[in-house]
C-alpha cells in the first residue's frame, strides 16, 4: 500500500520529499497535524501509523509525523476515525494542562530527530 506522510518536521520533509508524497507545513502545530489527518480520514484515507506513537507527550514536542494511505476507501474507516479523534482529545488534554514550552533551537533539533527516527522505523519495516 502506498502512503502519504503528513508532517511539520523539516528533517522528515528533507529526507522523504523525493521518495514519498508528503504534506509538509512548518507552521503547523502538533494539533494542526492531527486535525489535518482527521480531515483526510473523513475523505476516506486510512491511518498507517498511530498518531501518538513514541513516548514523548503531545505537550512536550511541537513535531508530529503521521502516515496515511494514499488511496481512499469508498467510506470513512471508523477505526482510523476513532483513533485520530481519541488522539486529538488526548493531545488537547495534555496541552490544556501544560502548554508546550518555548524550547531552545538545540532542544527543538533533538525533537525533530526523535520524530524522524519514529517514522524511519516504520518506513524501514515497510521496505
Amino acid at each position: 500500500m502506498e502512503n502519504i506522510i503528513i508532517t511539520n518536521n523539516k528533517l522528515v520533509y528533507e529526507k522523504y520529499k523525493d521518495s514519498y508524497e508528503i504534506v509538509y507545513n512548518e507552521e503547523y502545530t502538533y494539533l494542526d497535524v492531527l486535525e489535518y489527518v482527521r480531515n483526510k480520514i473523513h475523505e476516506g484515507h486510512i491511518l498507517a501509523t498511530h498518531p501518538l506513537s513514541g513516548s514523548i507527550k503531545p505537550n512536550e514536542t511541537p513535531y508530529k509525523t503521521v502516515m496515511i494511505s494514499k488511496n481512499k476507501k469508498g467510506t470513512v474507516d471508523f477505526d482510523s476515525l476513532s483513533i485520530i479523534e481519541s488522539s486529538i482529545a488526548t493531545a488537547k488534554k495534555f496541552m490544556e494542562n501544560k502548554p508546550t514550552p518555548k524550547w531552545t533551537e538545540s532542544i527543538l533539533d533533538d525533537f525533530r530527530v526523535i520524530d524522524l527516527s519514529l517514522i524511519e522505523n516504520v518506513i524501514n519495516k515497510l521496505i
